[in-house]
């Protein structure tokens, strides 16, 4: 047998076995010493290690400070016993450079540096009864620099969040930050922006029932997950959404037999391709090119019929303009458009 061909079989072997090894689920509570503050790294510690095909429960946990929910009229018995517990023993070189508490890193065996790591959104639930609102973002100028975040009462029974009277939004939980670590040269990267490596997309349609591929950068993949969200716009245009706390059951499965450059998605309805850059124009040329080269391969479509395609039934939007350096741009395209392809 040829060299090539055995390492095909190889892989094709990993592949099949991660998909029949019986799942285990692995409880993953976010704690001081189980949490990466602000960035993602190849260098990270492990939280936990898992097998291909095996599922996280995880908490995750809002953006903000207890002091600073406290302000915006938390009462403290409302602010989570975790969330104080990290802020306050999470410090110094703990920290940084970017702002978000992310439950990880998940070491996932087998994941090496070209593999792709499927992330199959099981469920997503509430964890606390209330999020937050900020104001900055896009055009800050119009936010009242008086006013402190707003607190917005989260109602599980209608799965419908007030704004304020007359105002009521529809909750499509879903986790702003899911990603692995970057490729080691690049160091400890924030959690502020996305990039090859996911992390911070802000991506509304990776709900429960969903699944996120993301390219391998580092041994283990080192996957990380935070952010929650329970609503959102595309663009997210004031920097926040409404931001509170999850718990969320995940499968994480190594793909020997995929190859990416940028993360992709699926969803019941929808292929997504995305895009991140600190042009927005970059950011767009790349989803929609993403989603080109997709259709060429899956759909057996020349780029030039799939590029057509892209333009009468894909939907390019925005998806954040807010996580800067890079913007993000995602493309949405209908599964029903392929009727038996």
């Amino acid at each position: 047998m040829k060299a090539a061909t055995c390492v095909a079989a190889g892989a094709l072997f990993v592949a099949l076995a991660a998909q029949t090894h019986s799942p285990q689920t692995h409880r993953l509570e976010a704690t001081p010493s189980t949490v990466a503050y602000g960035y993602y790294w190849s260098d990270a510690k492990p939280a936990l290690r898992i097998a291909s095909g095996d599922i996280i429960d995880v908490d995750t946990l809002l953006t903000n400070s207890p002091v600073g929910l406290a302000r915006a009229g938390v009462p403290d018995d409302k602010i989570q016993s975790s969330l104080k517990a990290i802020v306050g023993e999470v410090t110094g070189d703990r920290r940084g450079p970017g702002g978000h508490i992310l439950t990880g890193p998940v070491y996932v065996e087998g994941a090496e540096p070209g593999d792709v790591l499927e992330v199959k959104i099981v469920s997503i639930d509430l964890a606390i009864d209330y999020g937050y609102n900020g104001c900055n973002g896009f055009i800050p100028e119009n936010c009242d620099r008086t006013v402190g975040i707003r607190i917005i009462p989260l109602d599980r029974k209608t799965m419908t969040a007030q704004y304020m009277p007359g105002i009521v939004v529809p909750m499509k939980p879903f986790f702003g930050s899911m990603g692995v670590a970057p490729a080691a040269p690049l160091g400890r990267v924030s959690s502020n922006p996305p990039g090859r490596h996911a992390g911070n997309m802000d991506n509304r349609e990776l709900v429960a029932g969903s699944t996120l591929y993301i390219p391998v950068f580092a041994p283990g993949a080192l996957f990380e997950v935070g952010d929650g969200h329970v609503a959102q716009g595309d663009g997210e245009v004031d920097q926040t959404a409404i931001e509170t706390s999850l718990r969320g059951r995940l499968q994480l499965i190594v793909r020997k037999d995929m190859k990416l450059t940028w993360p992709r998605a699926e969803t019941a309805t929808d292929y997504i391709t995305m895009g991140f850059d600190e042009d927005l124009k970059t950011a767009t040329t790349i989803a929609i090119q993403e989603m080109v080269d997709f259709l060429a391969v899956a759909k057996q479509l020349t780029k030039h019929q799939a590029y057509q395609v892209v333009s009468i039934a894909g939907n390019v939007a925005i998806t954040q303009l807010v996580d800067r350096p890079n913007v993000g741009v995602h493309v949405r395209m209908p599964k029903s458009v392929f009727k038996g392809r």
